[in-house]
């Protein structure tokens, strides 16, 4: 099967850890154990997020003095991509991958009047406590939400239109390489009426990416793996519960959060709705097993039992 991974920047550094290179190289290198044995019977096509990685660069670049203004949030888009892209394809290749692992740096296009640029939602960066978020928040200028029991930094996230290279991962898939491509949901760019790109600050979710690339592509599966087991029903309360199967009605008759599990469940529906194929979201550490069908939340065109 052609299959799509969603690999989330909270899987490459988990909450609470220091952002140091070794930690998150450690990281990607558990994530390309998690992936390689998939790719003895299918073709991956792999995209990342970067929440914590772009917001570390923003805030290095607001602090650095030389700089007359701080770099642009799709310029930090572009060089995480380059950063992570570097790392996976490396750790895959020593992870004995037969299929060469390439990176392409891919921009995507959004619209400039998307209602998200008025509606910041999407984390980046590290978590504070309330009061430090609403300090830096005043400071720096950001725009600030709570994100579980700490507070993080929300930029505006348009919904991706199309990938601008996407003719270039198609034709490396179609060759049988391992493409990793819209790394942070891409590199956010707009179009003018004469067809030139001009990037815009922004970051856009790579889930969403990833569901765009997959019914593109005609994948056969999209899988988003995360840090949480599956979908849980009423997370965070005594009756919490994992959802083993469960049908687009179902789900899309749901709420989750706008800034973590809300997206993911966004681009699982995209994806089922448009190809009719199945999605699922878990544990990257269990992407073999969810893949299969036995671990985390596999969402169908068709009724399945919770």
């Amino acid at each position: 099967m052609r299959v799509v991974v969603a690999l989330g920047g909270n899987a490459l550094l988990e909450r609470g850890e220091r952002p140091d290179a070794v930690i998150q190289r450690r990281h990607v290198r558990q994530a390309a154990a998690a992936l390689a044995p998939l790719t003895a019977d299918h073709q991956l096509v792999l995209c990342h997020g970067n929440g914590p990685q772009v917001g570390l660069l923003a805030l290095e670049s607001q602090a650095d003095t030389t700089l007359s203004q701080p770099y642009p949030l799709d310029v930090l888009v572009a060089q995480t991509q380059g950063m992570i892209g570097y790392w996976l394809v490396q750790e895959l290749g020593n992870a004995g991958v037969a299929p060469p692992p390439v990176c392409v740096l891919t921009q995507t296009v959004v619209d400039p009047s998307d209602p998200a640029f008025g509606h910041p939602t999407k984390f980046i960066g590290a978590g504070y406590d309330q009061g430090e978020a609403q300090a830096m928040a005043t400071r720096l200028g950001w725009t600030v939400a709570a994100d579980g029991p700490r507070w993080r930094r929300v930029v505006a996230s348009p919904r991706p239109l199309g990938l601008v290279e996407i003719e270039t991962v198609r034709s490396l898939a179609d060759a049988g390489a391992l493409v990793v491509c819209g790394g942070g949901g891409g590199v956010p760019v707009v179009r003018s009426d004469a067809g030139a790109l001009t990037g815009v600050e922004a970051v856009v979710d790579k889930d969403l990416t990833a569901a765009e690339l997959a019914i593109t592509l005609k994948a056969d599966r999209l899988l988003v793996l995360t840090d949480v087991p599956a979908i849980i029903r009423g997370y965070g309360t005594p009756d919490a519960q994992p959802i083993q199967a469960i049908d687009i009605v179902a789900l899309a008759a749901m709420t989750f959060p706008a800034g973590s599990m809300g997206p993911k469940v966004e681009a699982c529906l995209r994806f089922v709705e448009a190809s009719g194929q199945p999605a699922a979201i878990g544990a990257l550490t269990d992407a073999a097993g969810i893949l299969a069908g036995r671990a985390g939340t596999t969402i169908s065109a068709g009724r399945a039992r919770e």
